[in-house]
């Protein structure tokens, strides 16, 4: 039987664009406490954290001023680094997740490896508008830092929607509950990396 251990990570990212603390916990209880300055992408990493049953504190300060980019493309590389941090060596973890969520008329797979090599791919709906000041390229921007950054296959298949909410909120849940069921401990595994090659890197 393994030990259980609290696997958690604090990341810390400081430039001439964005200053980021954020801390991970993953099987986290508490509420997520976020301020990232976009509004609508704090009700999105919400969402995510929710269901992916991960505690997220994080504040951003960002040259909003500028553009929302910096600060969700930065965000999106500290929450990679925090869980690759949070896995460690990847010991007793299922490492695949695949969820398909709806939302209403929307409707999103998603698959998770955590491989420790970074792809991304998406298909679906077109992300070139606007959801109040959120722009919904944004989306991808996250998705493909936090892809990289975390060292993960991430492929995501918005099957269809037409609320555009409702159709971004279908992938953030759907990333979250992937990453869940990728992350949680298989115990028949009995504490070994679930990989062929004995490492996952």
């Amino acid at each position: 039987m393994m030990e259980t251990v609290e696997r958690k990570a604090v990341i810390t990212r400081k430039t001439g664009e964005t200053d980021i603390t954020l801390k991970l916990v993953l099987q986290g209880i508490e509420k997520s406490r976020i301020v990232s300055g976009v509004p609508f992408f704090d009700h999105m990493l919400d969402a995510m954290s929710r269901h992916g049953r991960f505690f997220l504190d994080l504040a951003c300060r960002g040259d909003h001023a500028v553009d929302d980019h910096h600060s969700v493309e930065d965000i999106g590389i500290c929450l990679g680094k925090a869980f690759k941090r949070a896995l460690g060596e990847k010991a007793g973890i299922t490492r695949f997740g695949e969820a398909s969520i709806p939302m209403d008329d929307a409707l999103t797979q998603c698959v998770v490896d955590l491989s420790g090599r970074s792809f991304f791919q998406y298909s679906g709906a077109e992300l070139s508008g606007y959801i109040n000041r959120y722009h919904e390229e944004l989306t991808l921007e996250f998705l493909r830092a936090f892809a990289d950054n975390g060292e993960m296959n991430l492929h995501i298949r918005q099957l269809y929607g037409e609320n555009r909410h409702h159709i971004h909120e279908s992938i953030f849940k759907a990333l979250g509950i992937a990453l869940f069921r990728a992350w949680r401990i298989d115990e028949t595994l009995d504490g070994a990396v679930p990989s062929t090659k004995g490492t996952i890197a």
